[in-house]
């Protein structure tokens, strides 16, 4: 991390299960880092992880709007259709 990286850091105080901690100095530990460089790191990927998810939700719902689809019942009965063979509307 640069010195100017450095200035742009905030602390911020968590509260996690003993056990919890454990698993992060372990995890730290085999991975030569320290508990901020781990901590930055699992939180940088989960907040991609929700945003890739985000746009798979977002993709989803502009695929039912364009197929007609207005709620989970919609999506109950395509595929009830598709496996019987059977229209149930």
């Amino acid at each position: 991390m640069t010195y100017v990286q450095y200035l742009y850091m905030q602390t911020l105080n968590i509260s996690l299960p003993t056990e919890l901690v454990k698993r992060v100095d372990l995890q730290a530990k085999k991975e030569y880092k320290n508990r901020s460089e781990l901590m930055r790191e699992a939180l940088r990927l989960y907040l991609v992880d929700q945003d890739e998810w985000m746009e798979i939700f977002k993709s989803g719902e502009e695929a039912m709007k364009k197929m007609g689809i207005r709620s989970e019942g919609d999506i109950n009965d395509i595929v009830y259709e598709f496996r019987h063979g059977k229209k149930v509307r």
